[in-house]
């Protein structure tokens, strides 16, 4: 049963927003969660992608390089870690797909990014609550609610970085919620220039469930899009 669950949303390192271990230490210090989540997308890879890669930022090569020491402290901070499979995260094991390399050729992503076994990677989870059973997933449909209602249980996903919302529904078997929980990336980063074609932009935050009720934490950031040192 767990009562206090730290969710990271979307942190696209190394693009991930320049006061990511500032926030999440102070999230750590002030709710003390017994179990932490991450939604996917731990790294962009943003040189591996199917898209058009940017000429002006690293290669895949030296991206993984900027990451390395990124994870290091992420895993310093937790070193016990549940991480969803996500589109950006499995980038290297799709691209071997796509050009027929067996997976026995592949590292694993603990091995890629030099970590330890304290963090695990899962297509999906589901933890158990005061309030009931919790399925996380990294982001399946735009709605998160109408995942929950196709589940029949209260559900937690990212992918979707300008959604950041909770939303309940209930029937004769109890009351159920979606949560999605924006992301946590650096929305000026040339990885992210395909967000000033959208109408929506990226929403800095992540969220908790605490107690089986889901909250939401938001970085609230200042002019200058730094975050100003409070949790709400």
């Amino acid at each position: 049963m767990h009562k206090s669950i730290l969710i990271i949303s979307d942190t696209h390192i190394p693009y991930h927003h320049k006061d990511l271990f500032p926030f999440l230490k102070a999230i750590k210090k002030i709710y003390k969660p017994t179990k932490i989540v991450h939604i996917g997308d731990e790294v962009d890879k943003h040189a591996l992608s199917f898209h058009d890669s940017d000429p002006d930022l690293p290669s895949a090569g030296d991206e993984l390089k900027m990451s390395l020491p990124i994870i290091k402290e992420l895993e310093k901070l937790f070193p016990q870690m549940d991480l969803l499979d996500s589109n950006h995260g499995s980038l290297v094991y799709r691209r071997a797909l796509k050009y027929g390399i067996p997976k026995a050729y592949l590292k694993k992503y603990n091995d890629f990014l030099k970590v330890g076994k304290g963090w695990k990677w899962h297509d999906d989870l589901t933890l158990d609550t005061p309030n009931g059973p919790v399925y996380f997933c990294h982001g399946k449909v735009a709605d998160v609610l109408k995942l929950a209602q196709s589940m029949g249980m209260s559900c937690v996903q990212g992918h979707y970085h300008s959604s950041y919302s909770i939303k309940y529904y209930g029937n004769s078997l109890g009351l159920y919620f979606g949560l999605q929980v924006g992301c946590l990336i650096d929305k000026d980063s040339l990885a992210f220039r395909y967000n000033k074609t959208q109408r929506a932009r990226p929403i800095i935050g992540t969220g908790m469930i605490i107690d089986g009720l889901p909250k939401l934490i938001p970085m609230r950031l200042n002019k200058h899009g730094r975050w100003i040192g409070k949790i709400t």
